[in-house]
Formats: C-alpha cells, structure tokens, sequence
C-alpha cells in the first residue's frame, strides 16, 4: 500500500470514530441505538475526501449539501454552522446538519460535516413528519445557515430556539451536544494526521485519493455495456405519480436524467434534489463491485438531470419530509430497473421505510417516538434475497423491544419475518417483518410508507414480492385496514400490526 493510501485510509477512520462518537454520545434511541447519522470530511472546496460507512442518503447529500452552505456562509476558526433547510443541506427537516471548518496554522484546509436524525423537529406531528404536509411550514422549524459556534462560544441564542420548537428537547439538546463533539473530535485528529505527515502531503494524499476514486469508478463503469436505457416507477399518492429516469452508460460516467417524472405534489413525498442525487449514487456504488474509495472522484463521474418542479427536485417551499425516506426508495428502484436493462441488477427490494411516527404525553412529559422497519431484498442473479433487513437508502439498525419499552408507552406483541412475502421465483426474494404493538397510552400515530397498491417487482420472470400493509386492532375486536399514508389517535390497548413488503423474485421457476 501507497503512503498516500495509507493515509486516505485513516481519514476513513477519522470520519467512523466521529461516528463512533456521535451515536455513543447521543440521547435518543434513534441515534444512539439505530444509529440515524453519518459523518464525513471535506477539503477547503467542499469535495468529499472521505466519508464513514453511514447512511446512503445522507453521504450523497453532502456533495450537494456542503458546497450550498458554504455559498451562503463563511466560516472561521473555531465556528460551527447548522442547518436543517432541505433545499441547503439536501434531505428533510429532521436531518440537522453540523459543518465546521478545520483550520492548520491560520490556513483553511478542509471541513468536518455530521447530519444526524433528530426524532422531532417541531411542526404539528410527532416525528415531525407529517403525512399531511402541503409545505415545508407544516412539517417543522426551517433552520438556515447559522452559527451555533462563533469562534469558539456556544450561540445560546440559536439554542433557546431549538428549545423552544423542538417537542423533546432534552433529548435534541443531547443529540445536538453529541453532534457538535463528534465534529470537535473530527478537527483534533484531522489537525494530528496532519502533524504526523506533514499538511503538503496530506493535502497532496486528497487529491491523489479522488483522483484514483474517479479513474477507478470510470473503469469499471467501462465494462458494462454503454448505450441509453430507461424505465419508470411509482409512487403511491392520491394518484399513482410516476418518476422515469433514462440511464445513459458511457466512458465518461453515468447520466441520470429524469425528464419525464410527474411534477412536484402538494403533500410531502417530494425529493430534493440532494435526495436524487444520493439515490442515483447509491445504485452506481452498489453495482460497482470492487472496492473503490467514496469520495468526490467517485461522485465526479454521475450527473443527474431532475427537471426543477418534479416530484424529484421541486421548488421551495414544497413538502419534503417523506421524499427523503419514501421517494428516495423509488428513485433507487427506477433507476436499478432502468440499469437491468444493460447489466444484471437484483429484483426489487422492499421499497419502504415504513416509517412510524408515535407521540404523546406520558408521566407528564411529551414523547416523540420514530422507527423504520426494514423488508426484504429482491432476488439476484445467483442468489436468494435476504428477509427483514433494512434496504438501500437507508443503512440503520432498528429499535431494540427492550430500549422502546422502557423509554416509551409501547408493548410490543410480536416481531417475526413475514414469511412466505418474498417473490417466488429461480432466486426467491426476501421476506419483509411482521412488527406489532400495542399503546399503553393515548398517542398520536402517523405511518408514511409505499409498496402498498405496487408491490416490489420481480426480474426475468421472478414474481411480485408481496405488499405491505397496516392493520389497527380497537377496543371491542374492530379492525381497522389502514392506507400507506395516514395519522390517527391511538387509545390504551389498540393495536398496531405492520407488515412490510417481501423483494421480487429473480429468475423464472425451475
């Protein structure tokens, strides 16, 4: 191995420990236990030199992200800027942003930057994503650009507001703190590989580093077969909203253009652009088998073209909350599809989230609970899927029984593989869960998931992998079948029974 190798490898290792950092620093199970953040670091551009083994859709956001904040902000030694606004920063509300430059001997040289999922961020649902939502304004409080840290001091100004609009705020203060620390810890060692090897030669390893990520990525895009191949996908709305995308494989990269997707809908599955972009490279860096490194030279070779008013780059001040959670999904499987018509890909994995929101009060306190619940995986070329794990955009654990128990009004009443849900086929898909609870309190529910009316599709003959479903069981035996998108009030012993998609099969029975 390479000195500038090596030394790529440990700002990997820099951006996993502020990982590490972040999540055992953390207050909320979302973070703490399903680990909803990444991390990573930046040269003083704003290119991603390296980024931690996190979450999909918040790594690619950054490339977006970082370079739209630092249009708007200049940053000193010793500040800190956040930010939640989606059409900066590139997810939703919840995904705050923390970005700090690293200075060395008076001179900007790069940055830190963390997003962590914050479990509520204001607005009229708990979870503060709000199936309900026609604009940003109802989904939560709108963060620009501003400095929580100024050279150094904490702005408490900043700080009462997030007291004041985020419903837990302990718990968003104490995910904020952890947030803040996992950055200071990223400049400290940033500022020590830099002593050890000498700031011109780490300087020179960034850019040797993407220079190999981009030459690297181009040559195994090289070996499949070039040429333009589209599809199309669909979101489950008041309507079916279609996203279509036409991949076009060249010795130049990839393009992604998505001319032909429905415009931008009152209700919050829109995506911004950040959100796109994200999913797209998500899909490239699957397909790609070796090992290359993530960073801006692997980000150089993909362009995507979102039209501006599309349900997958709208216009300001559209609803987003479920863009970044739900239409990332179906971006993702569009854009698979759209590439198996040029290289084997995987059948179609479960397509949702399944996102649950959960709130109330209980021993006279607010609480704020979310999960995703993860599904199965499509079918692939030379192999099953595999059952009840979370896929594609999102990369996080999920929510022990016994952390949910204690912290919240919840008691849960099953939680299995939802067996026989995956496509049949020469390659069967995976199996989605079966989730259920029961509230031991009065709570407010919200559920934002897909895949219920259009089931995960299977490949070369595969079958559909079967579609989700939510089932509300009330006092006196009465069953309720719920939509994919909905919120309701939940009294003492109702219960709530999730069952997430199977993938589709791949492959024609034997």
């Amino acid at each position: 191995m390479t000195s500038w190798e090596i030394i790529h490898k440990a700002f990997e290792f820099i951006a996993e420990e502020m990982g590490v950092m972040l999540k055992r620093s953390a207050m909320s199970p979302n973070i703490r236990e399903r680990m909803d953040h990444s991390c990573a670091i930046l040269d003083a551009e704003g290119n991603i030199i390296a980024q931690a083994e996190h979450i999909p859709v918040h790594l690619g956001s950054f490339s977006v992200g970082v370079k739209n904040t630092l249009k708007i902000v200049n940053l000193e030694e010793g500040d800190m800027v956040i930010l939640n606004d989606p059409y900066i920063s590139g997810t939703h509300l919840n995904d705050v942003m923390l970005l700090a430059p690293i200075y060395y001997n008076g001179k900007l040289i790069g940055y830190v930057v963390n997003k962590a999922h914050h479990v509520d961020v204001g607005g009229p649902s708990p979870g503060s994503l709000n199936p309900y939502a026609t604009t940003i304004y109802e989904e939560g409080l709108v963060i620009p650009p501003v400095k929580i840290i100024k050279k150094g001091k904490l702005n408490e100004e900043i700080v009462e507001i997030i007291r004041e609009n985020f419903k837990v705020p302990e718990v968003s203060l104490g995910d904020l703190n952890a947030q803040i620390s996992a950055n200071l810890n990223g400049v400290l060692r940033v500022k020590q590989l830099i002593d050890k090897y000498g700031l011109d030669r780490v300087l020179s390893s960034w850019a040797k580093s993407i220079e190999y990520g981009r030459s690297l990525a181009l040559s195994e895009i090289s070996k499949w077969n070039e040429g333009s191949f589209e599809d199309e996908d669909y979101l489950e709305l008041d309507t079916l909203k279609r996203i279509r995308v036409k991949i076009t494989i060249s010795d130049k990269g990839i393009i992604a253009d998505f001319n032909g997707t429905d415009n931008q809908v009152e209700a919050p599955f829109n995506a911004v652009y950040g959100v796109t972009f994200s999913a797209v490279s998500f899909v490239v860096r699957s397909l790609i088998g070796k090992d290359i490194p993530t960073n801006e030279g692997f980000y150089s070779v993909i362009k995507v073209i979102a039209p501006e008013g599309t349900i997958v780059n709208p216009l300001k001040p559209a609803a987003v909350g479920g863009g970044n959670v739900e239409t990332s999904q179906r971006i993702a499987d569009v854009t698979f599809k759209a590439f198996s018509h040029s290289i084997p890909v995987p059948a179609a994995s479960s397509g949702t989230m399944m996102n649950v929101m959960m709130g109330g009060t209980y021993k006279g306190k607010y609480w704020a609970y979310y999960e995703t619940i993860g599904g199965g995986t499509g079918g692939r070329p030379n192999k099953d899927g595999v059952s009840g794990v979370h896929v594609n955009m999102t990369n996080t654990l999920n929510t022990p029984i016994e952390i949910a128990e204690r912290h919240y009004p919840i008691l849960f009443t099953t939680y299995r593989i939802r067996e026989g849900s995956g496509g049949k086929g020469m390659y069967r898909g995976g199996d989605g869960i079966i989730r259920a609870f029961k509230v031991l309190e009065k709570t407010k529910l919200s559920i934002m998931a897909e895949r219920f009316k259009v089931p995960p599709w299977g490949l070369k003959g595969g079958e559909n992998g079967k579609p989700g479903r939510v089932t509300i069981i009330r006092k006196g035996n009465v069953v309720e079948e719920m939509p994919s998108k909905f919120s309701t009030i939940l009294n003492p012993g109702d219960e709530v029974i999730i069952e997430t998609p199977g993938g589709g099969g791949y492959g024609s029975e034997k």
